[in-house]
């Protein structure tokens, strides 16, 4: 891996030349970056008269760039929204590295489009529905004793209640797993310290296991749920098996997180709609928003989810669906849940690096308050109660249960940490960014952002090792930040810098893949990926050596009983076989094995007008399985531009018709035509 220069470095040297030239100080350092100090200082000046740059403008553009060749600090994670993927930035640059297929078909991966890509699809697939569309919000990196160790990436799926698992050694999503039990959820994915378990709340109340109930019934058969699912490092798998999950009342379960440090082994979720509304406004109530913010205080859920553990394993829950769940009243009597309150609509819950405390903010609150852990699990073993909701669960008394709330502003959302004791929340209404002093609950500073903005991250910033240096600004509008592209906007994430005495917004990035939500943000160092697969013939779903993997020598072509089974290799600058002969009718099994083990030696591969792409990256091998249902001929080609001889990396498919058909008179007949004229 490159060695990353450091920031502090790279900045100095960069502000010193540049800065010097264009406003005539630094002379040595501007003959050192020009050769000629007046003559760069004068072009620089004019290039900025010329584009109608600031020195602020200039500084913030040296404070981004990366030069060509040179490695990113810090990757950020960024859920795809409604693309159902994820989207991997480098920072500070800003480039797009690329997009994981993980819920939806991703084409320039071959996504979706081969049997083993198809296969992980499918395992996000409800009885009876097929779900080729997602809404990710929270992407989760995998922890070591409470920081980011880099291996795995997990996502949510608001729309489907799924949950995605993404190796980071090759960047491709492994398994998608579908929680049973909701139909919907939002307080995922996030995991425990050591990623024993990736954490799924959900969002919308329904009957657990699915089936159907009046909505005259909500109180009593609607119902919440969070569920712990296992995560087997050694497999990189998630096993259902070992999962289980606790029953909740039906609130609307929103953010989660877990506890480190000091509250290692509990769990946190807060909710909206303690007023349990429905909505119904075609027959005369209130919409669900207004009725759902009603009351001053929701509740905050605290789950000890090492007692419900313990629970599980001692034979104490039900089977719902397939999934163990601890019942409501089994998590009320065994001390597993509780509830105190927080301002109302609340959306975010944030552990502070040491676990010490959590930063609530309700959107329609406008404070931020910091409960102590420790005096909640003091309140808790005294049973010191300020009552119970109406399904019996206990609620701490919240004066006792806080530190103190700060005045942030106007629309308080998600909080995250830096390396100086600083928290930093996103204000909605505001559209601006709030750093704030942990110790004294004081804001400090606030910047401007464009517009709107919902989550933020800063590097490590939910981690017992936050990192400091930067803020992200995930914002939901950008109006007037990027050329017009119709009415259909990209959404906007704005870098700003957290290092100096004031904040200062270096870089806007339009998405324009959906509405993104969470990012994480991950120094580069921590990842490490493979670049090629080895040795040749590896399924990237399973890491291992594909049953049909084809070496060179064995190409070939078989027809069997399923059908036409392709034994082929992919190489600079060739398909062995180039020409595959089957009849119309015909199930074709095609076995592709790129035999290359030079890094970025990737093919691509299609068979026209067949839905066919597949992308083979060296060392990889891919199945695709289709019906030849169409007779005629169509050209095979690689769709990556992998050689000099790129265009000639072809072929055909011929797809011989039924005796008979109508295409095999016209296919027939055309040919007798073109022979008699060339006789």
């Amino acid at each position: 891996m490159q060695p990353v220069i450091p920031r502090s470095i790279r900045r100095l040297a960069a502000l010193g030349a540049v800065l010097g030239l264009a406003f005539g100080c630094g002379q040595q350092s501007a003959e050192l970056a020009a050769g000629n100090g007046k003559a760069g200082g004068a072009a620089v000046v004019a290039l900025m008269q010329a584009r109608n740059l600031s020195e602020a403008d200039v500084r913030a553009a040296l404070k981004t760039y990366t030069p060509t060749g040179r490695h990113d600090e810090y990757y950020m994670f960024a859920s795809g929204g409604h693309s159902g993927q994820a989207i991997v930035i480098g920072m500070p640059s800003m480039r797009i590295l690329k997009y994981i297929g993980v819920f939806t078909p991703e084409p320039w991966q071959g996504y979706g489009y081969g049997d083993q890509s198809g296969a992980v699809l499918a395992q996000g697939d409800r009885p009876g529905r097929e779900l080729r569309w997602a809404d990710t919000h929270h992407p989760a990196l995998s922890e070591t004793a409470g920081d980011y160790d880099g291996e795995y990436l997990f996502l949510n799926d608001k729309a489907g209640a799924r949950i995605a698992v993404i190796s980071l050694r090759d960047f491709t999503t492994k398994q998608i797993v579908v929680n049973p039990l909701i139909v919907s959820d939002h307080g995922g994915a996030f995991v425990t310290p050591n990623t024993e378990y990736v954490i799924e709340g959900s969002q919308y109340p329904a009957p657990l296991g699915g089936g159907y109930a009046p909505i005259e019934s909500y109180d009593d058969t609607y119902r919440g749920a969070v569920t712990f699912w296992k995560f087997d490092r050694s497999a990189g798998r998630i096993v259902p098996e070992e999962s289980w999950a606790i029953e909740l009342p039906p609130y609307m379960q929103d953010l989660s997180d877990a506890g480190k440090l000091a509250s290692d082994g509990w769990a946190f979720l807060n909710s909206f709609n303690t007023e349990r509304a429905t909505g119904g406004n075609l027959e005369g109530n209130p919409p669900l928003e207004s009725g759902a913010s009603q009351n001053d205080m929701d509740y905050l859920h605290i789950v000890n989810w090492r007692r419900g553990e313990e629970l599980v394993k001692a034979g104490k829950a039900i089977e719902i669906a397939g999934m163990r769940v601890l019942s409501l009243q089994t998590a009320i009597d065994e001390g597993v849940l509780f509830f105190v309150g927080e301002p109302k609509s609340p959306h975010g819950v944030d552990v502070t690096p040491d676990g010490e405390e959590l930063v609530i903010s309700g959107k329609l609150d406008t404070h931020g308050t910091v409960y102590s852990f420790a005096k909640m699990k003091a309140l808790i073993d005294a049973k010191r109660f300020a009552g119970t909701d109406p399904y019996g669960v206990p609620i701490l008394p919240f004066e006792d249960s806080i530190r103190g709330q700060v005045e942030i502003g106007l629309g308080p959302l998600h909080t995250q940490y830096d390396n100086q004791g600083n928290a930093y929340t996103s204000l909605f209404i505001e559209s601006k960014v709030a750093k704030w002093s942990l110790k004294d609950l004081q804001v400090l500073e606030k910047i401007p952002v464009h517009y709107n903005v919902g989550h933020l991250a800063t590097p490590h910033g939910d981690t017992v090792n936050p990192q400091g240096g930067y803020v992200m600004a995930m914002n939901k509008w950008a109006i007037d930040r990027f050329s017009e592209v119709g009415p259909l906007l990209p959404q906007n994430f704005q870098l700003i810098d957290t290092s100096g005495e004031a904040m200062e917004l270096l870089y806007d990035l339009p998405i324009p893949l959906g509405e993104p939500h969470y990012a994480q943000i991950i120094r580069a160092d921590r990842i490490d990926p493979e670049q090629i697969y080895t040795p040749a013939g590896i399924d990237p779903a399973t890491w291992q050596q594909d049953p049909y993997a084809v070496a060179g020598g064995e190409e070939r072509i078989e027809r069997g009983p399923d059908g036409v089974h392709v034994y082929m290799t992919v190489v600079r600058s060739h398909f062995k076989p180039d020409t595959i002969r089957v009849r119309e009718g015909d199930t074709v099994h095609l076995h592709m094995t790129n035999v290359e083990q030079a890094k970025d030696a990737t093919h691509g591969f299609t068979i026209d007008t067949y839905n066919i792409s597949v992308s083979l990256e060296p060392g990889k091998h891919a199945n695709v399985s289709f019906e030849a249902d169409r007779a005629g001929v169509f050209p095979m080609y690689c769709t990556e531009f992998c050689s000099a001889l790129h265009l000639e990396m072809a072929g055909y498919l011929l797809v011989e018709p039924k005796q008979g058909s109508e295409g095999a008179g016209t296919a027939h007949g055309q040919g007798d035509a073109a022979r008699t004229a060339a006789r």
